[in-house]
C-alpha cells in the first residue's frame, strides 16, 4: 500500500469515531479537554488495535464476527442515541457522565472500530505489513475525533435540547448505516 492509500483508508475508518465525538461535543459541557482527550485516545487506540487483531487472527475473528458485527454496531449506536434523547428531555448531567464511563467508551470504541478489524483482515490477505497502516489509522482517528469534538463546541449556542436531539439523530444515522 502506498502512503496515500493508507491515509485514505485511515480517513475512511475514522469517520464513525469523528461523528460520535461530534455528537459528544454537542452535549458535553464540563471537563471538555479531559473528555475530548479521553474519547479521542480511546477511539485512536482501538482504531490502531483492531486492524492488528484482524491481521493476526484474521480467519478466526472474521468468521466469528462477520454474521453479527453490523448488529453489534447498530445496538451500541441506538442505545447511545436513546441516552441522548433521554438527556434532551430529562436529567442532563447524569447521562453525560455515564456516556463517558469506561464501559460506554469501550462499547463505542469497539463499535466504531469493527471496520478497522475488517481492514486488518484485508491487509493480511493483500500480503502487506500491518504496522504502518495501523499506526496511521490510530493517529488519524485521534486527530479527527478531536476535531469533531471541538468543532461541535462551536454549535453550543443552539438550545441544548435541540443539540442533544441532533446528536441522537447522528448516532441513529450511524446505527442504520451500519446495517445497510
Amino acid at each position: 500500500m502506498t502512503i496515500f492509500e493508507i491515509i485514505i483508508l485511515a480517513l475512511a475508518l475514522s469517520l464513525d469515531a469523528m461523528i460520535v465525538c461530534f455528537s459528544y461535543g454537542l452535549i458535553i459541557n464540563a471537563n471538555k479537554v479531559k473528555n475530548s482527550l479521553t474519547l479521542s485516545l480511546s477511539f485512536g487506540f482501538f482504531q490502531f488495535l483492531m486492524p492488528v487483531i484482524g491481521f493476526y487472527l484474521s480467519a478466526l475473528v472474521y468468521n466469528q464476527l462477520k454474521s453479527f458485527s453490523k448488529w453489534i454496531v447498530f445496538t451500541v449506536f441506538v442505545y447511545l442515541a436513546l441516552k441522548f434523547l433521554k438527556s434532551a428531555f430529562g436529567e442532563k448531567e447524569e447521562t453525560c457522565r455515564s456516556c463517558v464511563s469506561f464501559l460506554c467508551l469501550l462499547g463505542l470504541s469497539v463499535a466504531t472500530s469493527i471496520d478497522a478489524l475488517g481492514a486488518g483482515i484485508s491487509i493480511k490477505f493483500s500480503g502487506e505489513e500491518i504496522l504502518k497502516p495501523a499506526v496511521c489509522t490510530g493517529v488519524i482517528t485521534f486527530l479527527c475525533s478531536m476535531a469533531g469534538f471541538w468543532f461541535a463546541c462551536l454549535f453550543k449556542k443552539f438550545p441544548t435540547k435541540y443539540i442533544e436531539i441532533t446528536g441522537a439523530v447522528l448516532l441513529l444515522y450511524l446505527a442504520v448505516s451500519s446495517i445497510i
